[in-house]
């Protein structure tokens, strides 16, 4: 998948000067998990269609995926640490949305002998990922479909009237008939208090990748700060300590995710969740609703009371320690419930305005932050071993003032205690990718958009790409997290494969006259 491409030339125009019967020319700005998705399920529509006899078999005739890095191998995924774990369970990683254990499939087939519901290495996702893109390379092939990878960075996108011009990080100009944007997240979120710091040499923006973390620490144990207590940070955490060094995380809200065993698919269905997608987006007591729906969902899973699935401990390293025994002794039955609360959430969302979606997710966020993004039980016990060896704390607060000197962070905390630091590490998370339109250059920018261009607020429902909300949509999907402006839990991968199934259909479609 990732032979070298020819250079198209600074003003190149790619393939879309030959005869343009033979079929359209797609790009796939990202080959990330959501990248290789829409891939590999392009190619599989184009084999059900050519099986059938059917013009979608014609339909493409090359695609040209865009990133830096070999397929799969993307921020989410791709970093090779085997301490660092997918947060859902093996049965909810196909990237085939119509094969849903293929990536079980991949594993067995590799002797591994695991269970559907475990979690295993991010790793393994990547390996997964890459090899599936270089199967749907080969079967591409077969179908007359050009399919290569460029190593570059896709920066801009023109929209001209024969088509689109993909502005590559390198100078060349890639045409295209059809864009499908798989950013992912690149930019860094900047923790309260720390925007006077961002360059500094001893603060690093994000725990990624491990190998540069663990460089930038060296081999003597430090006395590292972690900005954040979710999945970005309890990532840090597991790798700081792993190597010997002293980790305190702390966060605004003080509290670690709770702990479950996997984030798996259900037992059996929950038509309580399954109604959630009927729900009135207009009902003023929708967000009441949706908790009813959601206890009625967790009380089908098991008859043990909610209270007795949880701990309420207001400290959170005491926390941590009974909702793992909990999870251990299979108590936390509410997370047999939270694969197909997060589809609902989902589908309702699709329905919402903007601001309504934002007002709801607002007010479960707590909920939201502690249960939907869970621990696996995996890293829970990691983090219980480094607490009881003396490597991890959870501060009491978050930092009211920072300072450095004398090659040391010195922190003041809520109670007015200073300590000190070697390191700084932020791990708050990354902004989701934000597409900029610029009306007078025609242009949709997906970094460093200029003073003139204005954030993308509209996408169809079919994911399409509107500059505004009286606008035709354009032939530009947007896939993954980028869906966040329609789309809640938009880096959910069950959803972002539905996602690239959809827009897969969608490209073998002829454009409307």
């Amino acid at each position: 998948m990732d032979a070298v491409v020819p250079d198209l030339g600074p003003a190149g125009v790619g393939r879309r000067g030959a005869d343009s019967s033979a079929g359209r020319d797609v790009v796939i700005v990202g080959g990330g998990a959501a990248g290789t998705s829409v891939l590999v399920q392009l190619v599989d529509a184009l084999s059900r269609a050519s099986g059938a006899g059917g013009a979608g078999a014609r339909a493409v005739r090359s695609v040209r995926v865009v990133d830096p890095r070999p397929m799969g191998w993307g921020l989410a995924f791709g970093d090779s640490d085997p301490l660092l774990m997918c947060n859902s369970a093996v049965d909810l990683n196909s990237v085939r949305a119509r094969r849903p254990r293929d990536f079980e499939d991949h594993l067995r087939q590799r002797g591994w002998t695991g269970r559907a519901q475990e979690c295993v290495p991010r790793s393994w996702m990547a390996e997964y990922c890459h090899a599936r893109s270089v199967q749907a390379r080969a079967r591409a092939a077969a179908h007359g479909v050009d399919v290569d990878r460029l190593s570059a960075t896709a920066r801009a996108l023109e929209v001209r009237a024969d088509g689109y011009r993909v502005l590559l990080s390198d100078g060349r100009r890639l045409a295209a008939d059809d864009v499908v944007l798989c950013t992912g997240v690149r930019r860094p979120r900047v923790p309260d208090g720390f925007a006077a710091w961002q360059d500094h040499p001893r603060y690093l923006d994000s725990p990624y990748p491990s190998a540069r973390l663990r460089a930038a620490l060296g081999q003597r144990p430090r006395r590292v700060l972690v900005l954040g207590t979710h999945q970005s940070a309890v990532d840090a955490a597991l790798l700081l300590c792993r190597d010997g060094h002293q980790t305190t995380l702390t966060s605004p809200s003080g509290q670690l995710p709770a702990v479950r065993t996997a984030l798996a698919a259900p037992p059996h269905a929950l038509p309580a969740l399954d109604r959630v997608a009927d729900l009135d987006p207009a009902d003023p007591y929708l967000g009441d609703r949706l908790l009813r729906h959601t206890v009625e969902a967790v009380r089908s899973v098991s008859p043990l009371p909610w209270r007795r699935q949880v701990s309420t401990a207001a400290d959170p390293v005491r926390r941590l320690r009974e909702e793992t025994a909990l999870a251990e002794a299979g108590a936390c039955h509410w997370a047999r419930a939270y694969a197909p609360l997060i589809d609902a959430a989902i589908a309702l969302g699709g329905t919402l305005s903007g601001e309504r979606r934002r007002a709801l997710m607002a007010r479960f966020a707590p909920f939201v932050n502690r249960y939907v993004t869970a621990l696996a039980l995996v890293n829970a016990r990691r983090l219980v071993a480094h607490c009881d060896a003396g490597l991890l704390r959870v501060a009491a607060g978050y930092p009211r003032a920072v300072a450095y000197a004398d090659e040391r962070w010195r922190v003041r905390w809520p109670d007015s205690a200073v300590r000190e630091y070697d390191h700084v590490v932020n791990a708050t998370g990354f902004h989701p990718p934000q597409p900029h339109w610029d009306g007078a250059a025609r242009t949709l920018y997906l970094e460093a958009p200029p003073a003139s261009a204005t954030a993308l607020d509209h996408l169809a429902a079919d994911l399409r790409v509107r500059t505004d909300p009286t606008a035709a949509p354009e032939r530009v999907w947007l896939v993954g997290v980028g869906t966040h402006l329609r789309i809640p839990f938009a880096n959910h991968l069950h959803n972002v494969v539905r996602q690239a199934d959809e827009v897969a259909g969608h490209l073998l479609r002829p454009p409307n006259p």
